[in-house]
């Protein structure tokens, strides 16, 4: 199945991907990752995104579109893929079906605001040996403290509310039209994040199966 994962930051995504990379036996393609490899490998998508990023200039949706292309069309995708972080905008949607890229379905993992703020600003860090935490879902024994070296916990930058916050803005006005986009091609399928990990990935798999059916 060719698939993307929608939902606001701190919604799953990442974590619901490998449940489906285990289940379906195809490969997560995180943009990151690609533009990456790519401008490592030195392909001519890749020297391209190099030469914007160099002079300081965001990388067009074009070249962005051109280097997942490239990817999807190695041996590892052709049972299928999970794209993941994009597209981000309405015109990298329509800018993957002008290049031939054919998507089953869409699976937007629905998580109220309220809820990802709970769960990303209660993440912790430890300084010292990068152990991670959470204070209501993963607490240390000692407030602040590492249970493993004894270092001090720390909120990162991403995880303060009012970064949150701002993520989660974006996400409302460039990626959430995405939503009502794949409605309208009857592709979306919606999934309401559970409280428990295992829980959302139930329902996932199950809306899959609906979705091949």
């Amino acid at each position: 199945m060719k698939l993307i994962l929608l939902g606001a930051p701190g919604a799953g995504k990442g974590t619901q991907a490998e449940v489906i990379c285990d289940k379906l036996g195809i490969p997560a393609i995180s943009t990151g990752n690609i533009l990456r490899a790519a401008i490592k490998n030195e392909t001519e998508m890749g020297l391209k995104a190099k030469s914007y990023i160099d002079s300081g200039a965001l990388v067009p949706d074009s070249v962005i579109i051109s280097i997942i292309k490239e990817r999807l069309a190695q041996d590892d995708c052709k049972d299928g893929f999970i794209l993941d972080g994009v597209p981000r905008t309405v015109a990298q949607a329509e800018a993957l079906e002008e290049m031939g890229v054919e998507i089953d379905c869409v699976i937007d993992i629905e998580v109220s605001d309220e809820t990802i703020l709970k769960r990303l600003s209660g993440r912790r860090v430890c300084a010292s040996c990068g152990a991670s935490y959470h204070t209501l879902y993963k607490p240390s024994q000692q407030p602040d403290v590492c249970d493993r070296c004894g270092g001090c916990l720390i909120v990162r930058k991403d995880d303060e509310p009012a970064t949150i916050q701002e993520r989660l803005n974006t996400y409302h006005q460039q990626t959430e039209p995405l939503i009502d986009f794949y409605r309208q091609r009857g592709k979306l399928a919606v999934v309401e994040g559970q409280e428990e990990v295992a829980a959302t990935s139930a329902l996932l798999l199950a809306r899959l199966e609906e979705a091949k059916a």
